[in-house]
């Protein structure tokens, strides 16, 4: 079977080591983008599952990459990370699609838990067999 595929989007590299460290050990194909255009480039060329993506990016917002991984594959998850509070800014992520959102400086555990649900979560249904 295929390993889960994440994308992790944030412009600072130090949490997207420790996130691929993190993800990797979990047994995902782990990928990282530091700005819009490589995240998007990363959707198209690899489908991941779910995408781990910071609000706030400097060329192209978090808001935008949402917006077009969701245009190119609806059934792609996307979980939003913000170091900022803004309210209108996390309505709009869930109008858009996102599942949850996760605020800097996050628990790496309730992160983990959070990926771990969502990839276990309905991952295949083509692969369902009735009887």
């Amino acid at each position: 079977m295929d390993k889960k595929r994440l994308l992790i989007v944030d412009d600072q590299v130090g949490i997207r080591i420790l996130l691929l460290e993190v993800f990797a050990t979990e047994g995902y194909d782990t990928f990282q983008a530091a700005n819009g255009r490589a995240a998007l480039d990363i959707v198209k060329n690899h489908r991941p599952d779910l995408v781990l993506l910071d609000m706030k990016i400097p060329g192209m917002d978090g808001l935008e990459i949402l917006k077009q991984i969701k245009e190119y594959d609806r059934g792609i998850k996307v979980i939003m990370m913000t170091a900022y509070g803004e309210l209108d800014m996390i309505k709009e992520a869930t109008d858009l699609g996102a599942l949850m959102h996760f605020t800097k400086p996050f628990d790496i555990d309730e992160m983990r838990l959070a990926v771990n649900m969502q990839m276990g979560e309905g991952s295949n249904p083509r692969s369902a067999t009735g009887s």
